[in-house]
């Protein structure tokens, strides 16, 4: 069974990268019109068509970037359905020896892009109704592993900010959700952990289609879950 979007405007954040690209890549086939956004400069290779439009040079820390972004989607596309808040980063250190300029970065890298995003987008999300935020936290937000700290906690914070938005708009036809995978599986992950078991990885494929499922009109009766995927790690 294929999960309509049918209709749906769906903003994608880190729209370029591994994960965003292979979300876009889904939604698109399932007939929702997505929008990527992304802080690197939209490459060569993509170009707007009237389901999908991308945007680059996009600054999620700044609030200001943000809501022009939005507007730019609604003025495309006459609305927003969705916020997935894919932009993060990934930073492995020892506490010890690591820096807390890491545990910064992380925090704006992570939690403030999704905070910023889903807080320009909320108000359109609001006015079209039925509306969906999806965010992406970690396994390692539940229980962290050597060299992970500042990972970890701004992981935790995007799953304790799912839980607390998804009381908040529970009663306001808006779901809230966030999944939380293991080790997914991209280029870097391969060069950084090349004598890993890449089969037992979460695909970037296969993570889009569980968050495909909670943008879903199958997902409404999911809101405030953190949900593992997890793969066989």
């Amino acid at each position: 069974m294929t999960l309509s979007l049918q209709g749906r405007t769906v903003i994608v954040t880190g729209g370029f990268g591994v994960l965003g690209s292979a979300l876009t890549r889904l939604l698109l086939e399932r007939g929702a019109r997505v929008a990527a956004l992304d802080l690197n400069e939209v490459p060569a290779s993509l170009a707007a068509t009237a389901d999908f439009l991308p945007l680059g040079k996009v600054n999620l820390t700044e609030t200001a970037s943000a809501e022009q972004a939005m507007s730019r989607v609604v003025d495309t596309f006459g609305h927003i359905d969705a916020v997935v808040n894919v932009a993060g980063g990934f930073a492995w250190e020892t506490f010890e020896s690591g820096s807390l300029d890491t545990w910064d970065r992380l925090y704006q890298m992570n939690v403030r892009t999704a905070i910023v995003s889903t807080k320009a987008a909320l108000p359109h999300i609001l006015s079209a109704g039925n509306g969906r935020v999806v965010n992406v936290s970690a396994l390692a937000a539940n229980k962290a592993g050597l060299g992970v700290s500042a990972y970890a906690a701004s992981k935790a914070g995007v799953a304790r900010f799912t839980e607390s938005l998804a009381e908040e708009l529970k009663q306001r036809d808006v779901t809230v959700n966030a999944v939380m995978p293991s080790i997914i599986d991209t280029p870097t992950n391969r060069a950084d952990m090349p004598d890993q078991d890449f089969a037992a990885w979460v695909t970037p494929e296969a993570l889009s289609a569980v968050i495909a499922f909670l943008l879903s009109a199958e997902g409404q009766v999911i809101t405030g879950a953190c949900l593992p995927v997890s793969g066989r790690v």
